[in-house]
């Protein structure tokens, strides 16, 4: 497969020339590309140069590959419009935003069944990446000031998680000092599930990541049994060792089609969650959200305060500067649906992820992997046996000229000769569309199927969209 993404230099020479239509008196016919024009433009000229290029994106209806939100409905692109120049970190100056991101984060605390709703601390960030960086800075800094306390050394803390995990699981390890553990997912045990749990974990592990939607595969992995394998653990040692739920996206499903799966902070050894407001919370891109059980989650040396922006100012976060429209979506959306809502939105994106799993599994060319019975995302690859002059990555540019974008790449460590294909049902792929894709997928397989001789793989290469 080709590499398709664009580069610096694929959108043409250093200037842009206008069309004559465009063009307006007085204005020039070239603007550079790389550097700021030495001349202004009308506002009209600048925005059909930029309106052109981006209308060589694809279309986010047909993105089968991503798990962000790009729809919301006219009332909340209004008040997008109307409060995009909030500056979140402004408090003093943004009070009634501030409350309001209060508000969110005490309706997610009581959600996630936090023992004490409004005593729960947490906050919003860009996207869930951030909530868990954040959320593995506290279980670090849980465990640093706990073995200082005891007299003990601080120098090699390890965080356990599936080999599954998403990247920045990786980062948070690497930009802080963290030894990541990985426990090998497998054709046996898909996701990480407490097993030999002991070999992984001892005294310097800062915590245990469990994913509640694994971003390979939609899997949700069982986070009481993890924590009944903890709790055996501390029995027999003594290490008493947290867990952090990464719900980037389980989390907004779970509470509303699946709530009596145990996974929350009805859990004891849960002390944090992250949740990503822009997938299942159905906001557009760029909002995070992060629990903690209670105050004592969150070490105080964790927490700042300023007051150069006119008052005395609490933060908590990576950033500073950050839009306050997001969190204003939430709350809409939050007022908007309801609980009887967010059941019917995310059990209707359920019940095409389903269909589409029974129509899949039913082509004799594939075998699933995941059915999109936890949250709406499911896998196949392959049929293993046949000898097939095609392969996965040859299905997906046939199926991108017909402008769906279906993702192949292989599975994570120990089980990276296995190639899979995945689709994220989001709000906006309705069963009629679905159904459009079966039959451009029966479509591009029928060919494939009719070539006699293999295809040649030079060129293809993995793609992968969290």
């Amino acid at each position: 497969m080709p590499n398709t993404r664009r580069s610096i230099d694929s959108f043409g020479p250093g200037v842009v020339g206008l069309n004559p239509m465009f063009a307006r008196p007085g204005e020039a016919t070239e603007l550079a590309r790389f550097s700021i024009p030495d001349d202004e433009s009308l506002p009209e000229t600048a925005y059909q140069i930029v309106h052109d290029e981006v209308a060589l994106d694809g279309n986010a209806r047909l993105n089968l590959a991503t798990f962000v939100g790009t729809w919301m409905d006219s009332h909340a692109e209004k008040l997008f419009a109307e409060t995009f120049d909030k500056n979140l970190i402004d408090k003093d100056e943004y009070q009634a935003t501030d409350v309001i991101e209060t508000r969110c984060r005490t309706i997610l605390a009581d959600l996630w069944h936090a023992p004490e709703p409004r005593n729960a601390v947490g906050t919003s960030t860009i996207g869930s990446s951030e909530a868990c960086m954040l959320g593995g800075l506290a279980l670090k800094r849980r465990w640093q000031h706990a073995r200082r306390s005891a007299g003990q050394s601080t120098d090699r803390p390890n965080l356990v998680m599936s080999s599954a995990v998403q990247v920045c699981w990786k980062k948070f390890c690497n930009y802080w000092d963290v030894e990541a553990r990985t426990v090998p997912i497998s054709e046996e045990r898909r996701v990480l599930d407490g097993h030999d749990l002991r070999s992984y974990v001892d005294e310097n592990t800062i915590g245990v990541v469990a994913l509640l939607g694994v971003t390979y595969t939609g899997m949700y992995e069982p986070v009481e049994q993890i924590a009944t394998a903890l709790d055996d653990i501390q029995a027999a040692t003594g290490w008493d060792i947290p867990i952090h739920v990464d719900g980037a996206t389980g989390a907004f499903i779970a509470p509303f089609i699946q709530p009596d799966l145990v996974w929350d902070f009805r859990i004891g050894r849960v002390a944090s969650i992250n949740a990503s407001g822009h997938k299942y919370g159905l906001v557009y891109p760029g909002l995070g959200w992060i629990v903690w059980r209670d105050q004592a989650a969150l070490p105080d040396d964790l927490r700042f305060r300023v007051a150069y922006l006119g008052g005395d100012t609490p933060t908590v976060g990576l950033s500073f500067t950050r839009p306050g429209s997001h969190v204003l979506l939430q709350y809409y959306l939050f007022l908007r649906l309801g609980r009887d809502g967010f059941r019917r939105v995310q059990q209707a994106t359920r019940d095409v992820a389903q269909y589409l799993s029974r129509e899949i599994a039913a082509m004799p060319q594939f075998e699933l992997w995941s059915d999109g019975s936890d949250i709406p995302v499911l896998t196949w690859h392959l049929r293993k046996g046949p000898s097939w002059n095609w392969n996965l990555y040859h299905l997906s540019d046939r199926l991108r000229m017909k402008g769906w974008k279906v993702p192949t790449y292989p599975m994570p460590e120990d089980l990276t000769d296995l190639t899979v294909q995945r689709i994220v049902v989001r709000n906006g792929l309705s069963r009629d569309l679905a159904g459009v894709f079966i039959a451009d997928l029966h479509a591009e397989v029928a060919f494939l199927e009719s070539l006699t001789v293999p295809i040649t793989t030079l060129g293809q290469r993995p793609g992968f969209h969290h």
